[in-house]
């Protein structure tokens, strides 16, 4: 295949670096945050925002001299609060509040983390997460799985962490170039875009797997509106080239192959902070381990504009107990907080 250097994605790389790099950098661990500094906070909620990249509050309440500011309150993704007993109507506008948690290093920011929150009424939600329900192995790929990265048996990481750049992909100068210019507000989520496979594959959220009949197999992402399909029925023809692509599945003994191509360009659609192009093909390979409670992703994947050569890295999921997919819509001033939250 001839290579054709796709450079119109550094367009929307220039676009969304209208946010700080060097709080983007830490995000991840709110590393802004004086766990030294715990203070407990009452005010009224002026909003209460369940969407993507995270669930915050805005509240009206007196900082330490006694003026009425607005704090924020970064929290979690939906899936991630659900799991600590949130819901998208836990608190509403007008509600009173008391929060406890850490203030940010610089004071004259209104901003803080949270450990707990009181409504009126005297119930109180905490970021500590509750039970799994009743896990139900898989026998079929089907159900919700939440992505593993650490061994059971080490309790050490097994896998590539995913909020880098990979470390060894055979790239191309252009590869290479996106790689030692990344920073993290490069995010296409910043800008509340979605990259396809295999970025959409190895994302922290949970994605649910369904098997609606004999010739199609369903991965539904939460917190992603697009669904990828798996024709199992080879004859069905190829649409529009679009992020997700076209897949073609079968089975080899007891996995799972898929074949995808039909790509568009797409800013980290291979991997954190490496994008992908429309030469993009995708050769992926699902089992089930562990009795139906794990499932094992071997994924290869070749991109003439990016890669000097097909590469292939593994990932891993864990079941957890099935219920309704999550979805939220992603909202700028959620990615915006989402960033400053360094």
């Amino acid at each position: 295949m001839k290579i054709i250097k796709q450079l119109s994605c550094q367009v929307l790389l220039s676009s969304i670096l209208i946010f700080s790099s060097n709080a983007a950098q830490s995000h991840h661990s709110h590393a802004n945050l004086n766990r030294d500094d715990i203070r407990t906070y009452s005010g009224i909620v002026v909003r209460y925002s369940w969407t993507m990249p995270h669930v915050f509050l805005k509240v009206q309440a007196p900082d330490k001299t006694g003026k009425v500011v607005e704090y924020s309150i970064e929290m979690q993704h939906p899936p991630a609060m659900a799991k600590r007993g949130w819901e998208k109507r836990s608190f509403v506008k007008g509600d009173s509040i008391t929060w406890e948690g850490p203030h940010d290093y610089n004071e004259s920011r209104h901003y803080t983390g949270l450990n707990w929150a009181e409504r009126q009424d005297g119930s109180r939600l905490s970021m500590t997460e509750k039970e799994d329900g009743i896990i139900v192995p898989s026998t079929d790929f089907s159900g919700l799985w939440k992505r593993s990265d650490f061994d059971p048996k080490t309790g050490k990481a097994k896998f590539n962490p995913h909020y880098k750049p990979p470390i060894n992909w055979p790239l191309t100068e252009l590869g290479q170039e996106l790689v030692d210019n990344f920073h993290e507000d490069q995010n296409p989520m910043v800008n509340c875009g979605n990259p396809g496979p295999p970025k959409a594959m190895i994302v922290p959220y949970p994605v649910m797997i369904t098997r609606p009949n004999d010739k199609t197999i369903i991965f539904e992402r939460e917190l992603m509106s697009d669904v990828r399909v798996i024709n199992l029925d080879h004859s069905v023809k190829r649409g529009t080239p679009s992020k997700l692509g076209h897949s073609l599945g079968w089975f080899d003994d007891e996995s799972l192959i898929v074949l995808t191509d039909n790509f568009i360009d797409d800013p980290w659609g291979s991997h954190t902070g490496i994008n992908s192009s429309n030469q993009k093909q995708l050769t992926e390979k699902f089992t089930l381990s562990g009795n139906g409670t794990y499932l094992i992703a071997e994924i290869t994947i070749d991109d003439p504009v990016y890669l000097t050569e097909a590469h292939t890295f593994f990932h891993r999921w864990k079941k957890i107990a099935d219920r309704d997919v999550i979805q939220a819509p992603c909202t700028m001033e959620s990615a915006k907080l989402y960033l400053q939250g360094g």
